[in-house]
């Protein structure tokens, strides 16, 4: 089977959780929403575009490998913005602000974000795919639109180096996965275990069954916790999303010496 695999890196990022009223929540690794996300700018897909968007949420499954969920960051949030009018697009910031001045508003808000996180996805073609593994991987190499870590605030920090790896499964394919060093220095002392904070437990997640991860051997079934997460996308352009179910394992230092 093959996979693709790339990762995803910056000083913030923000994982959007289900939002109540002001606060605008995040989880501490990226959901499918933002994966498919990333990779529908790759590829140049628009919001508005429901045929392609609804392409690239049926067409492939994922698998996340949290490295480090980074830490946590608040920010008091003020914006101000005219309500719509009619059918009229403000097609600048300028636009919103002289010609949309008596219609300001101002929107207060709390938002969260995750500072030095670290995450691998690793993603599987379904048989409805419409785009190959080798031209998403072309797309996040020379991608269309700009890519960010869920917020536009939140670029990358590094390379997603995306590549193609054939496994048995999720997990070995996200273990297979060895990524350049996010720093480069000719000195020894200088590596990303001295000035990255890595997990002491690995979280994996993913959507479908056992075996789609891991062989029952490896993972049994007794160490599986099953999630529901909001991040299904049901239309990006009204921007609603439904619940789907995920799988989580933990590998610890013991959980690996057993298996």
């Amino acid at each position: 089977m093959n996979y693709l695999l790339f990762r995803l890196y910056g000083p913030m990022a923000s994982w959007g959780e289900i939002a109540l009223g002001e606060n605008r929540h995040s989880a501490t690794y990226p959901g499918k929403s933002a994966i498919l996300g990333l990779l529908g700018a790759a590829l140049g897909i628009r919001r508005d575009d429901e045929t392609a968007q609804q392409a690239l949420t049926d067409g492939y499954s994922l698998a996340v490998k949290q490295v480090a969920a980074g830490g946590f960051l608040k920010d008091y949030h003020t914006a101000q913005a005219p309500d719509s009018v009619g059918k009229f697009n403000y097609r600048t910031r300028r636009d919103e602000v002289v010609l949309g001045r008596e219609r300001l508003g101002t929107v207060l808000s709390s938002r969260e974000y995750r500072t030095d996180a670290l995450a691998v996805v690793a993603v599987k073609a379904n048989e409805q795919a419409r785009w190959s593994l080798q031209q998403l991987r072309d797309a996040l190499l020379k991608p269309r639109f700009h890519l960010y870590l869920g917020r536009k605030a939140c670029p990358l920090a590094a390379p997603l180096q995306p590549e193609l790896i054939e496994a048995e499964a999720f997990l070995s394919a996200l273990d297979c996965y060895q990524p350049k060093s996010l720093l480069h220095s000719k000195q020894a002392w200088v590596t990303d275990q001295r000035f990255l904070k890595t997990d002491s437990t690995c979280h994996y997640y993913w959507q479908g069954e056992q075996a789609d991860f891991a062989a029952p051997d490896v993972v049994p079934l007794n160490q599986i916790q099953q999630l529901v997460r909001h991040d299904l996308p049901l239309s990006r352009q009204r921007w609603q999303f439904q619940p789907r179910k995920e799988n989580l394992w933990l590998s610890t230092p013991t959980s690996q010496e057993e298996s």
